[in-house]
């Protein structure tokens, strides 16, 4: 009876310690999948505050909490599923939808770029909404539908960091990555966009008035900023994604071009590297954006 119960326990720590093994592998895993998204990461970060700029304060948590909600539903029910479909029977359409994403990616922030050349602004039609509720529900379906964009990319690059991964292992690290991404994410935009009210909670309680006065002069800077950063990141991790898929399929001109400018520029400097090689590839994305944008304006446009 007592050797029965050791043998039991013996088991029960055998099957402990692989599940720790499991839950260790799963946390490397995600970690270095999760390193490789990190522009789309930017980027998401960098796009969702523009979609609570203008409404009512008091509606920007729950705006975002929609949309954070609306992102784990696109990770969890449908990327994931569909990622998991791809890796068991269609492996060879993971690099295609990946450069499919960047070219997107590119046309979105080269778009964006036009439009702000030409004084354009695509807050204009939102503008002319009067119905709060109205503008509240199109903003969040919006950014809901661009957050799917960008969750399958950040999906897809995880993906193909786990080529030799059983399904269960990319199944666990997925879901791992899609939850920590959208907390983060959408964590950092809610202290973004309350940091105002924090400011000027500051100010009027007296605790820390320069402080608080500097945050609420900040925000508009920040903002900007992040327009900036947002619309850099797409041309970016875009053109970086066609460049390291032109090279999977043997086009690897622009992928060594880039590469040898990096090491010659940099000289060993991992920064001047870094700057270098995404510089490189938002050239890439630039013309990537243009060709798409030339494929679906101009020559409708000719057509007519």
């Amino acid at each position: 009876m007592a050797s029965g119960l050791i043998a039991l326990l013996d088991d029960v720590a055998a099957i402990a310690r692989l599940a720790a093994a499991s839950v260790d592998d799963i946390g490397a895993a995600a970690g270095k999948a999760g390193a490789k998204a990190a522009g789309v990461v930017i980027d998401d970060a960098a796009v969702t505050p523009s979609y609570v700029t203008g409404l009512s304060p008091q509606r920007e948590l729950p705006i975002i909490g929609k949309i954070g909600i609306g992102s784990l539903r696109n990770k969890l029910l449908i990327l994931l599923p569909a990622a998991l479909l791809l890796s068991a029977f269609a492996q060879w359409a993971i690099m295609p939808i990946l450069m499919l994403g960047g070219a997107y990616l590119s046309f979105e922030g080269v778009e964006k770029l036009i439009e702000k050349l030409r004084g354009e602004s695509r807050g204009e039609e939102a503008a002319a909404i009067t119905d709060p509720a109205q503008l509240e529900a199109r903003q969040v379906s919006g950014a809901i539908r661009t957050d799917l964009i960008l969750s399958a990319e950040i999906m897809a690059i995880t993906l193909a960091e786990l080529p030799q991964q059983g399904l269960w292992m990319q199944g666990a690290v997925l879901a791992v990555v899609g939850i920590a991404i959208t907390l983060i994410v959408y964590g950092v935009v809610a202290l973004i966009v309350k940091m105002d009210d924090i400011g000027l909670h500051l100010v009027d309680s007296g605790r820390a008035p320069g402080a608080g006065r500097a945050l609420v002069s900040a925000m508009p800077v920040l903002l900007r900023a992040l327009a900036a950063i947002g619309t850099a990141a797409m041309i970016w991790v875009g053109g970086g994604i066609v460049v390291h898929g032109l090279a999977t399929f043997g086009v690897d001109g622009p992928e060594h071009l880039i590469h040898d400018a990096a090491s010659a520029v940099g000289n060993g400097n991992g920064l001047l590297e870094w700057l270098v090689t995404a510089i490189g590839s938002g050239v890439v994305g630039i013309a990537t954006g243009l060709l798409v944008v030339a494929g679906l304006h101009l020559v409708p446009r000719k057509a007519h």
